[in-house]
């Protein structure tokens, strides 16, 4: 999939039937399926890309590729999307900063709730400002290539990976979950509550005062089943259809969101000491 197609011998030979060839059907489609695909580039793979992948409900799980976790993709327009995510940090900072439960806790446990807990955050922030994104995968360089080229090969290219952009997989996960939200039409109540329990997070064993985070969290989920039985008339169908949603908010990657999102205007810092500085530094940074 290296170089288009060139003079008119490949076309030629497809046109020459198997038996006179000499050689079986088999072992010429085995040949094209291969060798032409590692000389020669498909034009439209990106289209073929996006309509593969660029559905928000359809599952980037190819059963016939392993090699699928290590495609890596970057945002279509990134100056728009990382604008947006900027913002959706800022306004995820605002909401801790306005937790007066959050500061009376020792600032070691703020730290670790905040590190452990940002991610998911972030997601419920771009779910609920609906931050869609495009994606366009870039292109993998290939060591076959490099070595039939005679070309050098870096030491990360040697190991068949590449440090620019997300992962697919983990992209593709987080934009599956934001419609999974869209489709239940959270408000911001719900969203409010649903962050609220996602900060408590009681999992996080090493914090000093782990009680405390606990009735925080469990009068977080109070109030969101309260007013889920309030406004849905009793209906606590949905309470259990957005609890089930946080065990794969904790499960999206880290690295993808900061790849994706932060790489192009952060460089090197990484996230986690931006939001330590926005909540007790510089709360003005953007």
């Amino acid at each position: 999939m290296l170089f288009p197609a060139t003079g008119n011998s490949s076309s030629m030979a497809t046109k020459i039937p198997a038996e006179k060839s000499g050689k079986c059907q088999r072992e010429t489609h085995h040949s094209k399926s291969i060798l032409y695909q590692i000389l020669n580039k498909e034009h439209g793979s990106e289209t073929k890309w996006h309509q593969q992948h660029g559905s928000p409900h359809c599952s980037t799980r190819n059963k016939g590729c392993p090699c699928l976790d290590r495609r890596r993709v970057v945002l279509r327009t990134p100056e728009t999307t990382c604008r947006r995510a900027s913002e959706v940090l800022l306004k995820t900072s605002t909401f801790i900063r306005n937790l007066p439960s959050f500061y009376h806790m020792p600032w070691e446990d703020q730290f670790v709730l905040i590190q452990q807990n940002w991610v998911p955050l972030f997601v419920l922030g771009m779910a609920q400002e609906r931050v869609d994104f495009d994606l366009r995968e870039i292109p993998a360089i290939s060591l076959l290539k490099k070595i039939l080229l005679n070309q050098p090969s870096t030491a990360t290219n040697e190991l068949g990976g590449s440090s620019a952009g997300a992962s697919l997989v983990e992209v593709q996960k987080m934009k599956n979950l934001l419609w999974k939200f869209w489709d239940l039409d959270i408000n911001a109540k719900e969203y409010a509550y649903l962050k609220g329990i996602i900060l408590f997070n009681s999992e996080c064993h090493v914090l000093k005062c782990l009680p405390y985070v606990q009735s925080l969290q469990q009068e977080a989920q109070k109030a969101l089943m309260e007013f889920i039985s309030t406004m849905f008339h009793g209906n606590l169908s949905r309470f259990a259809s957005i609890l089930q949603l946080i065990t794969p908010l904790r499960d999206i990657d880290a690295d993808a969101i900061e790849e994706l999102f932060f790489r192009p205007i952060l460089g090197e810092t990484t996230l986690n000491v931006l939001l330590i500085e926005t909540l007790y530094i510089n709360p003005g940074w953007l």
